[in-house]
């Protein structure tokens, strides 16, 4: 199954950034860690190996396009195994990435491909976005992703409290029909630039 980098660099050039070929061979990399110690330690299911391209890498690079400029630093909450964060930080080199999940086992599977992949620029917490601001690593940050893994209903009374002034929140998920969430705006990414019609839910700081 070979790789289908065209459709990152169409998914890229849609949220305003041109991938340079060794960024290509970077997800090419991870596209490969995910198709076999993803699957294996069960970061990702099996049945989703004909979508990695696009499901996965492809529409986590998508993310970017709810920044109206590369934030300092993003925070990926509830991030599994790296994803959008990895895609990102491999588009968003200049960006740093906090990578945020509950479970161990995902940690230590994101702190390992972070270093095969050798991105200096990823910073792996096991936590929970609830802690977020008690804990004593925690600080405010410029963006914040959440792909498919917060509630958008439970975004709106946890994301506010953790932007800084102008900052904004990045959400997507699986949604059959545009989604319609009071705090977030709505970005429609065309059926041309991934499979299918997608959208992304995006939150502006005060």
């Amino acid at each position: 199954m070979k790789p289908s980098p065209s459709t990152w660099v169409r998914c890229g050039q849609w949220a305003g950034f041109d991938l340079t070929g060794s960024q290509i061979s970077r997800l090419t990399e991870y596209r490969q860690w995910l198709l076999t110690e993803g699957v294996a330690a069960g970061g990702i299911g099996p049945n989703e190996k004909d979508r990695i391209d696009n499901r996965h890498i492809g529409d986590s690079l998508l993310f970017a396009a709810g920044f109206a400029t590369p934030p300092s630093e993003v925070l990926d909450v509830g991030s599994g195994i790296g994803l959008p964060g990895i895609p990102l930080s491999i588009m968003m080199p200049e960006t740093g990435f906090t990578l945020l999940d509950r479970s161990g086992r995902r940690v230590d599977l994101m702190r390992r491909v972070s270093r095969v992949l050798g991105l200096p620029n990823i910073e792996v917490i096991q936590g929970d976005i609830a802690d977020w601001e008690t804990a004593d690593w925690a600080t405010r940050v410029d963006g914040i992703v959440s792909r498919a893994s917060l509630a958008p209903e439970l975004a709106t009374t946890i994301f506010p409290r953790l932007l800084r002034p102008g900052a904004s929140a990045v959400i997507g998920g699986s949604w059959a029909a545009p989604p319609a969430v009071f705090g977030f705006d709505l970005l429609e990414v065309p059926a041309m630039v991934l499979d299918q019609t997608v959208w992304l839910l995006i939150m502006r700081g005060l």
